[in-house]
């Protein structure tokens, strides 16, 4: 698969979006040869922008569980209901800044 492709997203179902590889578990946690996912371009950024590696590797290691999680489930129910060829803004959380 492409680096970057037109696709639906495994995370909010987008359809038509440029979606990139998700490693569900970060590269430097030790995921280069586990299980990925194709997301779209917001979903990945905001993905990132909400938690480090560490929590990823942890807790959020699936899409279910990503899913699941409250940060991340709030911006789902937003972002499905804009056009896939919208690009956002993803900024760091507060929460995440204080941590790094």
């Amino acid at each position: 698969m492409p680096k970057n492709a037109l696709g639906t997203c495994e995370l909010c179902g987008r359809e038509n979006a440029e979606t990139t590889i998700h490693h569900l578990t970060p590269k430097e946690m030790g995921g280069t040869f586990k299980p990925a996912s194709s997301l779209c371009l917001p979903c990945h950024k905001q993905i990132h922008a909400l938690y480090t590696n560490e929590e990823l590797a942890a807790r959020l290691n699936t899409i279910p569980l990503l899913r699941e999680d409250e940060k991340i489930g709030k911006f789902i129910k937003w972002i499905r209901k804009q056009p896939a060829s919208r690009l956002i803004r993803t900024r760091k959380s507060r929460e995440r800044k204080r941590r790094t």
